[in-house]
């Protein structure tokens, strides 16, 4: 063979191979996974039973039983909580809208039944804790995805499951504030899209909050957490525990969004 058809050979087979060679894959991009992320179903017109067990440093728990209520209204959602045990929080409600779009902050109301008030939770309020929790009132909505930044760190697997590692930054020091995280770092199962776990680093120094999604159900064909872990460490070392359970979790309820309101609130249930 001679050498122009040597070298027409090694082309022909080298264009035969590309299409079946990993090297000439695209890396996965952060903001897709996470657009993937915010689309996917979680379901509508839900009804479930709830309980937040906060745990102190020194393994003290207390329990809080609740009901929880959730209607999407186009692309935002309504939700609603009430506390009926135990009896310092029976018949504290909580309302939340939360918007999709990011134009505006989403809105939140606390009913306090010993002060027969409601009050509106502030921006600058959100990242405190929700209800003596490790979750804030920023972490019972929805993320805009268009607020933060991201980068794909690394695979990894979680139980098993494969894992993207997302970095998460803020894309204003607004939007930082919020939160009070200065980053976060998400573990998306590459299969259905949920964050399995989450490491939020906060504005305060050497303080990290850790997040794991302990059981995962398929709930009339949607993938629910129905167990969550989350605890709140500096320096390396535990300040609080939170677990929140859900149980009995309805789908496609009759809820009207008139229950949504800030008078249904206070009514109670």
């Amino acid at each position: 063979m001679n050498t122009i058809k040597l070298l027409q050979s090694v082309v022909v087979t080298t264009a035969l191979l590309l299409p079946f060679s990993d090297v000439s894959a695209e890396p996965v991009d952060g903001r897709w996974i996470m657009e993937q992320v915010d689309a996917r179903d979680d379901g509508d017109n839900m009804i479930a039973d709830s309980v937040m067990i906060l745990i102190d440093k020194n393994g003290n728990e207390r329990l809080r039983e609740m009901k929880i209520f959730s209607k999407d209204k186009g692309k935002d959602t309504l939700r609603m909580q009430f506390f009926h045990a135990p009896a310092d929080v029976k018949d504290t409600g909580f309302l939340t809208y939360d918007y999709y779009s990011g134009e505006k902050d989403d809105d939140q109301w606390l009913y306090l039944p010993d002060l027969r008030k409601t009050k509106r939770i502030a921006t600058s309020d959100k990242s405190s804790a929700f209800m003596g929790s490790d979750f804030s009132y920023a972490d019972m909505t929805r993320r805009v995805v268009d607020e933060w930044n991201y980068k794909v760190l690394k695979e990894d697997e979680v139980d098993g499951q494969k894992v993207w590692l997302v970095e998460a930054v803020p894309v204003t020091r607004a939007v930082e504030d919020r939160y009070g995280y200065k980053k976060s770092i998400l573990f998306v199962r590459q299969d259905i899209f949920i964050e399995v776990r989450a490491i939020h680093v906060l504005q305060e120094a050497q303080k990290v909050k850790y997040m794991e999604v302990k059981q995962l159900e398929q709930i009339d064909g949607i993938w629910v957490a129905t167990e969550r872990w989350i605890k709140t460490t500096r320096s390396k070392r535990t300040l609080h525990r939170t677990k929140l359970i859900w149980d009995n979790v309805r789908l496609n309820q009759d809820l009207e969004e008139s229950f949504f309101t800030v008078r249904q609130l206070e009514k109670g249930i």
